[in-house]
């Protein structure tokens, strides 16, 4: 789950509806800058359904007692979360081996190989072996930098969709998540320094250098989850209780 607290809500955004943002980003992709391929499909196919590991989770979310907040993404309690990331690479995997590959590629890529915890290291472990064993059953030889391509496409799909799920419409660079302030990770053949977002206002959010097709709109489904309602019927049943909203942004070129 996506949460940002207000004074008397939180905003809570489904992982797997973030995931179709990202796939809907990742359609639009310039046809110049990866040519259309079956490769490509499942590639792309992956963007979409990167994270369907939460969807069990996200339909049961669980307050977190410390924090006085519903657990995010980005604290859940780790065991489960693992769990939940090896469940959603095998479904995606038993429709489309490279599919599967990428997926366990990105949630490896979350850790590190010298983390202290065991578990940690223990899901590195098993992800490495894992994308060995996809690999090998896919027969067929990817060129390294198509493979690593479509690994940073489904990565910057991911960021750029976080982007506008977890900041409030408009913010200025100075108020943005440090993730994002000083642009995305990824780096591409068109652009070598990577690519920088803003929020040119509510509703619109520049890319550049512009990697798609040209300037389209995504609808980011949400709920609105009042404290009160939660204090009274607890985490779960609120987030059931409140109806789906949604808000429009338009992805547009830097003028």
């Amino acid at each position: 789950m996506i949460v940002r607290e207000q004074e008397n809500a939180f905003i809570m955004i489904k992982q797997h509806d973030h995931a179709r943002i990202s796939g809907e980003i990742v359609s639009n992709w310039k046809n110049n800058f990866l040519l259309r391929s079956k490769l490509r499909e499942e590639a792309d196919w992956a963007v979409f359904e990167h994270d369907r590991a939460w969807i069990p989770l996200d339909d049961h979310p669980v307050w977190d007692g410390e924090n006085n907040r519903p657990y995010s993404f980005i604290d859940y309690p780790l065991e489960k979360k693992l769990a939940a990331y090896q469940r959603g690479i095998e479904e995606v995997a038993a429709h489309s081996l490279y599919a599967g590959m990428l997926c366990s590629m990105h949630y490896q890529s979350f850790f590190s190989e010298e983390a202290d915890d065991i578990r940690i290291r223990e899901f590195i472990k098993e992800e490495k072996e894992r994308q060995e064993t996809l690999f090998a059953q896919m027969e067929t030889d990817v060129p390294m930098d198509i493979y690593q391509l479509h690994f940073k496409r489904l990565q910057f799909c991911d960021d750029l969709s976080l982007y506008v799920c977890m900041q409030e419409p408009g913010i200025t660079k100075s108020e943005e998540v440090p993730w994002f302030r000083d642009g995305f990770r990824q780096s591409f053949d068109f652009s070598p320094e990577g690519m920088m977002a803003h929020w040119k206002d509510e509703n619109h959010v520049t890319v550049d250098p512009f990697p798609f097709q040209s300037a389209f709109d995504v609808l980011i489904p949400y709920r609105l989850v009042q404290k009160d309602l939660i204090n009274d019927v607890g985490i779960e049943r609120a987030y059931q209780e409140t109806v789906v909203k949604h808000y429009r942004i338009s992805f547009i070129p830097e003028s």
